[in-house]
Formats: structure tokens, C-alpha cells, sequence
């Protein structure tokens, strides 16, 4: 085999990657996952990630979804995809199963995300969290120019049709982590679909991503 032969395949492998139109937050994650690694994807959706981490990272991948449609479309792809809710089912799971345990996007629709949390950290050696920061800057100016909950590009739901039952911040995330004497491998932060800086996250990041362990 040439010498070049396994960077070509990692160059090949990184396009096939990049253009697999995942969620900013989504390919954060995939970016920072290990080749080969065993994950679990709570509320995995209809399995974009887990596809993309399979093809490009080798990954051995399971997911649980509460939506029927999702869980058919992700079986679909030929994914190990079980129907089932991140509050209930997870305690089914042994301890230290999986390298990683992802929950993107769907701790504030949960109906204890501090258990659901507990029970992620417990499941995954680490564990990949994604929501979006009720704090941002617009959000605030709604309130205080409006009045009203505001309908976004990424929150685009009204306030009595809206999945996200808590409404929660990245300096509210960040006092639970300390709460929980949790560690933090990893933050990212965006604003719209770019990656932003650490600083003033709380008012200026519209999602947040983070890797924690026990």
C-alpha cells in the first residue's frame, strides 16, 4: 500500500462527512467523536447523525426516538433505531455501555432533564449534550419589546404548540454542571449556523453544545 494510502482515505472520508448537511450542532458533535467509537442517541430523530457517524467514523451506533415517523425513517437507513422515551427507558440501559451518550436537542423537552442527565453519564463514559440558550439576545428583546414569546428560525413554534417545556440557559447548564460535580471535556457555542466565542455565551450563543463526564 502506498504511504499516502490512509491519509487519502481520511481526506475522502472528511468529504463524505462534510457534506452529509447535518445540524451545526449535530456536526460538532460527529467532529468530536472517535472512529469506531460504541454511541447511544437519545431522540435520535430520523437518524442523520448516527448515519453520518457510521459512514464516516466507523461508528456502532443505537438510537431511541420517541416519534414513530422518525424511528421508521431511521430503520430506514439501516440504523438500530428502538422507540422509546429518554425520561422512562433509559434506565434500562447498563452502566458504561457506550463511549458516548448524545441527547441534541432534546433535554428541554424533557420531563426531568436533570435524571435524564444522570442517567446519560451513568450509560456513556462521556456525553454529548446540545439545546438551545433561552438567554440569547433575541429572546430577551421579545420579551422586552413584545411581551411575547418569540417564533424563531430555530425556534419556530408557538407557545402553546412548542416541544421545549424548560427553557433553559447556558449559564443555568453551566451552575447545574457545578451542582452535579459533573466535568466538562468540551463547549461549543453558535450563533445562527457559525461556531462563536466563549465570551458572553449566555447572551449572545443561540445553541450550545457540551461534553461531559462524571
Amino acid at each position: 500500500m502506498p504511504r499516502d494510502e490512509p491519509d487519502r482515505r481520511r481526506l475522502l472520508a472528511r468529504r463524505s462527512f462534510d457534506v452529509t448537511g447535518l445540524r451545526p450542532d449535530l456536526r460538532i458533535i460527529a467532529d468530536n467523536v472517535t472512529p469506531g467509537a460504541r454511541v447511544l442517541d437519545v431522540g435520535c430523530g430520523d437518524g442523520a447523525l448516527m448515519a453520518a457517524l457510521r459512514d464516516s467514523r466507523q461508528v456502532r451506533a443505537r438510537g431511541l426516538e420517541l416519534n414513530p415517523a422518525n424511528v421508521s425513517a431511521a430503520v430506514t437507513r439501516g440504523l438500530s433505531v428502538i422507540q422509546g422515551d429518554a425520561d422512562t427507558d433509559l434506565v434500562d440501559y447498563p452502566s458504561d455501555s457506550v463511549d458516548y451518550a448524545i441527547l441534541s436537542q432534546t433535554l428541554q423537552t424533557a420531563r426531568a432533564p436533570h435524571k435524564v442527565l444522570e442517567e446519560l453519564l451513568r450509560i456513556g463514559r462521556q456525553a454529548f449534550v446540545s439545546f438551545p440558550n433561552f438567554a440569547h439576545w433575541r429572546i430577551r428583546m421579545s420579551l422586552l419589546t413584545q411581551g411575547r414569546m418569540p417564533v424563531t428560525r430555530l425556534i419556530p413554534e408557538a407557545w402553546y404548540e412548542t416541544p421545549n417545556i424548560h427553557h433553559v440557559t447556558i449559564d443555568d447548564f453551566r451552575e447545574l454542571i457545578a451542582q452535579r460535580g459533573w466535568t466538562c471535556d468540551g463547549e461549543w457555542f453558535l450563533s445562527g449556523d457559525q461556531q462563536t466565542s466563549r465570551g458572553m455565551a449566555n447572551l449572545l450563543a443561540e445553541h450550545a453544545v457540551f461534553l461531559l463526564r462524571r
